[in-house]
């Protein structure tokens, strides 16, 4: 019997839903927390005999796992069907099943720059008052790595002068490619990588790609570590000869534990960047708290928003904070859109990206005889005179379409139309070290890249492979108009120059994510901003300073711009922190980081955007970090891990097997009580009263004065305005009552706009002034 055309139509409508069902994918099945009751071995079998509940057989069961987590996250990653996750999912003792979503990595000056001096040597410094003297420079504080891996024979990363590894460290240092366990020392005390995750997802590695090891081949890795805890290497410079001097991470002396998670993405170039699994992730994390770190830097961020009970990256870090490990993320490249920032639950400290006082001033000579300044660190330099100017949808083949004329992606301009030319290229699609090959590709014998209207003035340098220029989004303007009002445009690109003290310094970066959360508004995010702009530190020698085929150097020190570069700043101060107040939790650090961060910049004046424009917490948080401050702070926000769940419960989570008793409470504190160094209320509606508590670590007596600086049609009062502490420890709670003075007038489109003030603790001898930002928005 034939089959009826409607019944063969149902059956192709059926077979995409019917492959879902049997198609395998890796899910991360989540217990919670361990009870400390088994053994590893009976954790293990545990997860086995959950996998067997839904497996035909044990030999599947067993195969179709790919990481047990037994250390402090219990739970495990697995080969499952979209059913089988659901079985699973259905069971009482699961916290939550997810898929293991793909990740990326958001991608010497700075320190100094931050306020942390640069003294001559580690070991013989006698400055007491210094905070790198007080931190012992951050001697024996370990840090983990979650990253793309490491180079681990660096100058940044030798281990000559430091003692014996510290004695709590139960790390390994896992052999692979091109990586022994020599490649350890008293600097890099771990190293481990995971790659199961991102096989089962892409098949297995590309080892002409990347090293199936620690071994770090994008350079990514390598960078951010340098940035927390590089060593002092004098005489460093960026190919060119940009930026000379001496390089330093922040905490010269820490150490450093690798956990390698990222891997280049197949049949894509290394310059569009790399791929990280929840899977592999949250087994870094587990392996990085068993093996004792202090501090976790994660320069890592998901594509979309995800509730904090289905990210790896949160799950993590709200496990290392129960062991008391500071986890420091980045907050994500996608600004200057609102709600772009990632990383956002309130146990992370979530890092924005600003700029430094120093910029490589290069100039445009236009055929006019106007000049226009812009940035470069090219070690290329074009002959003395005047090249024929275009913008590149003059010289494009003729298939490009409308809305990328300018766009210079790969392929797209004519050699006939483009050689011997200076073509203009602006930012939007594709990256800018890829416009910079296609130009050179065509013949193009410079390159100017222009921003566009949402970056502003915020200029990021590449060392591109032609004599180039970045410019601001006013200066390319003035470019595009000269270029469009003659038919002989000429120009000229001078070589560079590295100049510092530049103003205004710092200002927020273009790229960076902006709040607030988009999974929670009930805590202001970001939480601190740091250097990210231009940052130069040490490279893989493995690849090129640009990561694209084409490009043939090495070099041992790169710059990178992205929180990426932003987040390690603030892991190595924690770090330094760590080191000075050793009983400290990492609530008590992140609030000493955030309560003592400034919102002036160079000259006196708010931080502004990239566009000149002044900043909020939004872009800054509570503003740019101030170590050497955050090492005395006066008053500090304390929390605990059980804070963090209440909290938890109070936004809507069902924490299951999170607690021991299984349940939220019935009474629930509101979600801005939280003792957090911010205040955020989404929903004004009358009154909201939020509750604090702060901890004196200052001076034995000490007497405190609130002062306020309310939002804009919101009055703010502090109850008591005055806190009493006789001694060092002691608690003092008050209230901040927020009340909207009128919302006559106030227009829809207005009532969920955020307006941003500010409440200020000042000691009465003027030695301490903990300030936190507030955010509030009207019902």
């Amino acid at each position: 019997m034939e089959k009826s055309p409607l019944s063969s139509f149902l059956l192709l409508l059926l077979i995409p839903v019917l492959a879902s069902c049997v198609e395998k994918q890796v899910y991360v099945v989540y217990f919670g927390e361990h009870s400390g009751e088994k053994t590893q071995h009976e954790i293990e079998e545990n997860h086995h005999s959950y996998l067997s509940s839904v497996k035909e057989s044990e030999e599947e069961a067993r195969s179709s796992l790919l990481y047990s987590y037994k250390h402090s996250i219990n739970g495990f990653a697995a080969l499952l069907t979209l059913e089988e996750a659901e079985k699973l999912s259905g069971r009482e003792e699961v916290v939550s099943v997810f898929r293991s979503q793909e990740y990326s990595l958001h991608t010497t000056r700075s320190w100094e720059f931050a306020g942390v001096e640069k003294l001559l040597n580690e070991f013989n410094a006698n400055d007491k008052d210094d905070l790198l003297v007080k931190a012992k420079f951050g001697r024996d504080v370990i840090v983990g790595m979650l990253d793309s891996g490491v180079w681990p024979e660096s100058y940044s990363l030798k281990d000559k002068g430091l003692g014996p590894i510290p004695k709590g460290w139960k790390g390994i240092c896992q052999t692979g490619d091109q990586f022994n366990t020599s490649n350890c020392n008293r600097k890099i005390i771990g190293a481990r990588y995971y790659v199961k995750g991102y096989e089962k997802y892409y098949g297995p590695l590309n080892r002409t790609q990347d090293y199936r090891s620690p071994r770090d081949k994008d350079g990514h890795g390598t960078h951010t570590a340098s940035t927390v805890g590089g060593r002092r290497v004098h005489n460093v410079a960026a190919l060119g000869g940009f930026a000379r001097g001496t390089a330093s991470g922040g905490a010269p002396l820490v150490r450093l534990a690798i956990y390698k998670v990222c891997w280049p993405i197949p049949k894509k170039g290394k310059e569009e960047g790399n791929s990280c699994f929840d899977a592999d992730m949250l087994a870094g994390i587990d392996d990085a708290i068993k093996d004792g770190v202090d501090v976790l830097s994660i320069s890592i961020g998901s594509y979309d928003a995800t509730p904090f009970s289905k990210d790896s990256i949160a799950i993590g870090a709200l496990h290392a904070v129960k062991n008391n490990i500071i986890t420091a993320c980045s907050a994500g490249n996608s600004g200057p859109a609102s709600y772009s920032i990632r990383n956002t639950a309130p146990w992370i400290l979530t890092v924005s990206a600003s700029s430094l006082d120093r910029k490589f001033i290069a100039a445009v000579e236009l055929g006019n005889g106007e000049t226009l300044q812009g940035e470069s660190i090219s070690p290329y330099h074009l002959k003395r005179k005047l090249y024929p100017l275009v913008r590149a949808g003059q010289v494009v083949n003729p298939n490009v379409t409308k809305d990328l004329l300018d766009q210079c992606m790969p392929g797209s301009l004519s050699p006939e139309k483009a050689k011997g030319k200076i073509v203009f290229c602006l930012r939007g699609n594709g990256t800018r070290v890829g416009k910079g090959a296609e130009v050179k590709r065509a013949g193009g014998v410079g390159y100017i890249l222009g921003n566009n209207k949402s970056l502003g003035e915020d200029v990021s340098v590449d060392c591109h492979l032609l004599p180039s220029i970045a410019v601001g989004y006013r200066n390319a303007t003035k470019i595009l108009k000269y270029i469009d009002s003659t038919k002989n445009a000429t120009a000229y690109i001078t070589p560079a120059d590295t100049v510092i003290h530049g103003i205004p310094a710092p200002h927020m970066a273009g790229f960076t994510s902006v709040g607030p959360s988009p999974v929670s508004e009930a805590t202001l995010k970001p939480d601190i901003t740091a250097p990210g702009l231009n940052i130069l530190a040490a490279w893989t020698e493995g690849d090129s300073p640009t990561k694209m085929d084409v490009d043939h150097r090495v070099v041992k020190y790169n710059f990178l711009s992205g929180t990426s570069m932003s987040c390690p700043h603030i892991a190595g101060a924690a770090a330094l922190l760590r080191a000075i107040h050793p009983t400290w939790s990492s609530a008590a650090i992140r609030s000493a980081l955030m309560t003592t961060a400034g919102i002036l910049n160079n000259m006196g004046k708010p931080i502004t955007d990239a566009s000149g424009k002044e900043a909020n917490p939004f872009l800054f948080g509570s503003g740019h970090f101030r170590p050497s401050k955050a090492a005395d702070p006066g008053l500090v926000y304390d929390a605990s891990y059980e804070d963090y769940l209440l909290h938890l419960c109070s936004i809507g989570y069902n924490l299951k097997n999170l607690t021991r008793n299984n349940s939220c409470p019935k009474n629930l504190p509101p979600p801005h009580n939280l003792n957090y160094p911010s205040v955020a209320i989404p929903k004004l509606n009358g009154t909201v009263v939020v509750k604090r508590t702060v901890t004196h670590v200052g001076s034995s007596r000490s007497i405190y004065f609130s002062s306020v600086k309310p939002p804009a049609g919101i009055s703010v009062t502090i109850s008591p305005p005055i806190l009493y502490f006789n001694q060092y420890g002691e608690k003092k709670s008050f209230t901040i009552r927020v009340q909207a003075e009128s919302t006559e007038g106030v227009g829809e489109s207005a009532k969920n706009k955020y307006r941003f003030g500010w409440y200020i603790w000042r000691d009465s001898n003027g030695t301490h002034s903990v300030r936190s930002p507030i955010a509030v928005a009207f019902s």
